[in-house]
């Protein structure tokens, strides 16, 4: 092989090289995009059962307040 036909495949591996870590970066940055919605999905989940849990406990006061008045 000549020096030029050496430096074309050279090239043409580090090439490749830099493509699998381009995909492989791209891939990583997809991962932790969809880490970071999960998360997000789950505090508004958890966001969602505290405000129904306040609401109950809201309704349960109200209705014995509505009790308490009811027996005097």
């Amino acid at each position: 092989m000549s020096f030029l036909e050496n430096a074309k495949d050279a090239a043409q591996a580090t090439g490749k090289k830099v493509g699998e870590w381009a995909d492989d970066a791209k891939e990583r940055i997809g991962d932790a995009v969809d880490d970071v919605k999960a998360d997000a999905k789950v505090r508004s989940a958890e966001a969602d059962v505290k405000k129904a849990e306040a609401e109950r406990d809201a309704t349960h006061a109200k209705n014995d307040y509505k009790e308490d008045l009811r027996d005097k």
